[in-house]
């Protein structure tokens, strides 16, 4: 199975910056797309930003600008850098990987437990 770890979540003002940080670890034979969602109080969880193996990213529109994902393959994390954060970033930020495990054909979605970021004055 796959595990997740993040970490890197906490209080920030408006204004403010935080990195997200994931690392990916266990029986893992291939990791293609890697990122982030969010998830407000009362609300869906939501896409913030993914990353596939090849570097290729997506933003949602919200955070466009303001967000930068990126991947260290060989380490096998996904770090979210959140610069500009506004009180509507406030949510549970979840790590996502899709990944192939060794033995297994299939591709599956893994998620992290969540870190919660608040964006307040």
């Amino acid at each position: 199975q796959v595990q997740l770890v993040e970490s890197g979540g906490g209080l920030a003002q408006p204004g403010g910056s935080l990195r997200l940080s994931c690392a990916a670890s266990g029986s893992i034979y291939s990791i293609n797309t890697m990122g982030w969602y969010r998830q407000a109080p009362g609300q869906q969880r939501e896409l913030v930003a993914l990353i596939t193996s090849g570097g290729t990213t997506t933003y949602a529109d919200a955070v466009k600008g303001r967000f930068t994902v990126s991947r260290d393959n060989a380490k096998k994390t996904v770090n979210l850098q959140m610069n500009s954060l506004k009180p509507e970033d406030t949510a549970v930020y979840y790590c996502y990987v899709g990944a192939t495990i060794r033995g297994s054909r299939y591709e599956y979605d893994y998620w992290g437990q969540g870190t919660q970021v608040t964006v307040s004055s």
